[in-house]
């Protein structure tokens, strides 16, 4: 082999070691890369699924309806109860969707918002403040653009409660806990019916915890408080102190029935299978 054969030779080792470096780097680099891809996508989907159960573990959908128009005047003190709720939920770990003089299609949203949302570790609330009419044996939420002159419109106009509940327990929610506050005098019954009925009396599915503002059938007039009278005791619980929800349910009843020497008397039903605290004790 001459020499200039041997400086060709020499160049062609170099040139081929130069690109196996160059290759080399271009796939570490490549590696590097996925591999950063890879545990971003790690970390992303960890907080994910960390927020999400952070998230979901306590829920309520507060409704608070007061303006409805063929009412002689607005219910002022759903609309109170509904913001000082929320804001005593929120303290109490709740992640609140509160909703004001919703629409049947604004209360459908929030009720679909809330099953989005349902997981099996979650204690869900559903708060009603506003009128309430039963029909066929169940109790249904009237939304503020109710138009109603015979029974068939209230099943088709009104959010039924067991709806809801039902809902709740097929989303496999851990408990379930509701307040009904519509055991008002309405304008919509008298025009097929001779007086009102008040609400029917609320079944409860497996683990849950039922409060509303009267007995089956009953119905109460409003205060000229802030709150409504359920709801102004209800706060009052819930804010003395941490204690089991079916405590404070229990309390705010017989509060209630004995200030007013049994003209009012509210109805709590449990199938809780489980202790639901509010407050530090959390559960």
């Amino acid at each position: 082999m001459n020499v200039r054969q041997l400086d060709i030779s020499r160049r062609t080792i170099a040139l081929a070691a130069a690109l196996i470096g160059t290759v080399s780097l271009v796939i570490g680099a490549h590696a590097a890369l996925n591999m950063r891809a890879l545990d971003a996508a790690k970390a992303v989907t960890t907080d994910q699924i960390t927020g999400s159960i952070g998230q979901t573990s306590r829920l309520a959908l507060v409704i608070g309806n007061g303006h409805y128009p063929d009412a002689s005047a607005p219910l002022t003190q759903s609309i109170n109860d509904a913001r000082a709720l929320s804001s005593s939920l929120r303290k109490n770990g709740f992640d609140v969707d509160m909703v004001e003089d919703a629409t049947k299609d604004d209360m459908v949203r929030a009720v679909n918002r809330l099953k989005s949302r349902i997981k099996r570790d979650t204690v869900v609330m559903l708060f009603f403040g506003g009128f309430g009419v039963q029909a066929g044996r169940e109790s249904y939420m009237l939304p503020v653009d109710a138009v109603i002159w015979k029974e068939s419109d209230v099943r088709r106009h009104g959010v039924s409660i067991e709806g809801v509940l039902e809902m709740m327990k097929e989303q496999g929610a851990k408990a379930k806990l509701v307040v009904v506050d519509a055991s008002r005098r309405n304008p919509y019954e008298r025009r097929f019916r001779s007086y009102s009925h008040g609400l029917a009396p609320i079944s409860a599915p497996d683990n849950a915890l039922i409060l509303s503002s009267a007995s089956p059938g009953k119905v109460v007039d409003d205060g000229k408080g802030e709150h409504s009278v359920l709801v102004g005791e209800l706060l009052g619980n819930l804010n003395a102190q941490s204690g089991s929800a079916e405590g404070v349910f229990n309390k705010t009843r017989v509060a209630i029935s004995r200030a007013s020497e049994g003209v009012q008397v509210p109805t709590v039903s449990s199938s809780l299978l489980e202790d639901v605290h509010f407050g530090e004790a959390g559960g």
